[in-house]
């Protein structure tokens, strides 16, 4: 059996885009999902993109995907990686996928020299969860995500509240 973890190809916007929908199907969040094939593709595959897709194939067959991108933090001074989606099919769990692929971007993160890899986990996913702690990650309870879209971001935008 072999692992092996590459850049997604200007060709295969198509196959992100359906571990994207994968990933919001097992999230629960399928209707959630606005974003089209050609979105995917412009953010990945434009020029000086700011979007990063990494593919992880079992035996020369995608079995999931990390969807990432640079950030930076004012208090350490340097940059990171914000990991946005890390899905692997649900058939080729237990096999070692994701800790590669999130081994992969810590060492994108070291070769970098950038302070830290950083995601968000659904509160009720104990499974991954626990997983993420087995390989050091530290839950910030303390911290609270917030999200503004839809006509609140345009109220934003238009100086309104």
């Amino acid at each position: 059996m072999s692992l092996t973890i590459r850049r997604a190809r200007a060709d295969e916007a198509g196959l992100v885009y359906a571990l994207v929908r994968e990933l919001a199907e097992y999230e629960k969040l399928l209707h959630e999902v606005k974003a089209t094939e050609a979105d995917i593709a412009e953010a990945l595959f434009r020029d000086n993109p700011r979007l990063i897709c990494d593919i992880a194939e079992w035996n020369g067959e995608p079995a999931g995907f990390a969807l990432w991108f640079v950030n930076f933090s004012s208090f350490a001074g340097k940059h990171g990686i914000y990991l946005e989606d890390l899905f692997v099919r649900p058939v080729l769990r237990g096999k070692g996928i994701g800790k590669a692929l999130l081994a992969h971007l810590a060492r994108e993160c070291v070769a970098n020299g950038w302070a830290r890899l950083q995601w968000a986990v659904l509160d009720w996913n104990a499974p991954s969860i626990e997983f993420y702690k087995s390989l050091g990650a530290v839950m910030m309870d303390e911290w609270t995500l917030c999200r503004v879209t839809g006509p609140a971001l345009q109220a934003l935008a238009d100086g309104a509240r």
